[in-house]
């Protein structure tokens, strides 16, 4: 596999092995494509790493995301599915605003993203750890989705619903990705 400039610094930040596991699966997904389709992610090949990954599918028309699929570790986080969801349905107003523009940006730019520090906070309960999102697209060309994962650590019990409050802690980075046609190696 061939790994692009853009993918490898986005690569070298990536703490956490389970994290550069799906990253590196969604890299040889999109084989010699701008990004990978849905269809192009194979579960059986980041089984172990499916309870932390969540997706959203983004409508140009409509500029609005709907849950695609969430893991256990992520439903356990928030206390219910994001699946089938409007995204702005199933978060708070406050951290809908920049849940909606990092996925925005990570589709339409496209771009990788790359986050650490406090990853979730909700309601009372803050979360450390590591999160990335890619973009996928189903013409394998324009961004119509975002497949992300995190690792973090909660102390506290995790029972029924939870609101995220804020994303504010987490450190971001994004990292274009060419539009050009990728040829292969």
């Amino acid at each position: 596999m061939m790994l692009t400039q853009e993918f490898e610094r986005f690569l070298a930040q990536i703490k956490a092995s389970a994290l550069r596991t799906v990253a590196l699966h969604w890299q040889d997904a999109r084989s010699h494509s701008v990004m990978p389709a849905w269809r192009d992610i194979d579960p059986a090949a980041i089984k172990l790493q499916l309870p932390i990954v969540w997706s959203w599918k983004y409508d140009r028309v409509a500029d609005s995301f709907t849950g695609r699929l969430a893991g256990e570790r992520f439903c356990q986080i928030f206390g219910r599915n994001l699946r089938g969801k409007p995204m702005a349905e199933f978060l708070s107003a406050n951290a809908y605003r920049h849940v909606f523009a990092r996925d925005k940006r990570v589709v339409t730019e496209p771009a990788l993203y790359h986050g650490i520090g406090e990853v979730y906070h909700l309601e009372n309960l803050s979360g450390r750890g590591e999160r990335i999102i890619l973009p996928l697209a189903d013409d394998r060309r324009n961004g119509d989705g975002t497949f992300g994962a995190a690792i973090y650590d909660i102390a506290a019990p995790l029972d029924g619903p939870r609101v995220v409050e804020s994303l504010a802690g987490e450190a971001e980075t994004f990292f274009p990705i060419s539009t050009a046609q990728r040829s292969a190696a």
